[in-house]
């Protein structure tokens, strides 16, 4: 099979979209191809117009901004658009929102609500913790503040990610972002772990969006997340408990 694909960079979350019609069971072999033949790719995704699909069938908000402006792209939308997208991991379409912001698009996305938020205590290489688990449609993160004795893991990669995928598995999640935060306020510090078991990949991300909704989802407010790649802006909901996701993306390729 000849792959199309195209590479999009939403805040460093470097993410490549196939275009061909790949079989469900066949995605996680040829997400694995595409990210040998681009080492900087940090996910892939499955798209048709107004729907994606990710490799490992989770959730993600990043990926689901770049098939937004990938189909407002594709139909040749007239910007700035508001349409729906249905992505895998949840059962209800997501509303998007496409603008352009010179050589970028602004996009912004309601992410999901949240499952629930409860607090189970963890443990790995004699570190043991309570923390906040954020259940969301797809994905599930672990919100793992300085005050935590489990933040020594930010120290120590392959602890960190031997222990989330353990973790993953403990708490039955179809994915899990270990979410390392810094800070309090409004604008704080976020470093992004994320493992898929359906597509077997785990990455210190450059952002990580539905982990920045977990987090405006814990702290019940708008806050600015500073990660390795970028900003990423969340606008909490109080009402709905939801969120909106804001956020940029540049074509790569």
């Amino acid at each position: 099979m000849q792959l199309q694909y195209r590479i999009y960079d939403p805040t460093g979350n470097i993410t490549a979209l196939v275009e061909n019609e790949v079989e469900v069971e066949a995605r996680p072999e040829v997400a694995a191809r595409v990210m040998a033949l681009h080492p900087e790719v940090e996910q892939v995704g499955f798209v048709r117009p107004g729907e994606l699909a990710m490799a490992g069938g989770e959730f993600c908000g990043n990926a689901s901004m770049c098939a937004a402006v990938w189909t407002a792209e594709q139909r040749g939308l007239e910007l700035p658009v508001t349409f729906f997208l249905s992505v895998s991991g949840t059962a209800v379409p997501v509303e998007v929102l496409v603008e352009r912001e010179g050589d970028v698009y602004a996009t912004s996305i309601a992410m999901p609500a949240c499952v629930g938020i409860e607090d189970v205590e963890l443990a790995y290489g004699g570190m043991c913790g309570v923390v906040p688990v954020v259940r969301m449609e797809g994905i599930s993160h672990v919100i793992v503040d300085k005050s935590s004795p489990l933040f020594a893991l930010l120290r120590d990669a392959t602890a960190a990610e031997e222990a989330v995928r353990t973790w993953c598995a403990k708490l039955g999640a179809d994915g899990l972002g270990l979410m390392f935060v810094e800070g309090t306020g409004a604008r704080r510090i976020l470093t992004p772990l994320v493992y898929v078991p359906g597509g077997d990949t785990v990455f210190w991300e450059h952002s990580c969006a539905s982990g920045s909704s977990a987090v405006g989802m814990y702290v019940r407010g708008d806050v600015e997340l500073c990660q390795p790649g970028g900003v990423l802006r969340v606008e909490y909901d109080g009402a709905a408990g939801g969120v909106r996701l804001h956020g940029h993306v540049r074509p790569c390729q």
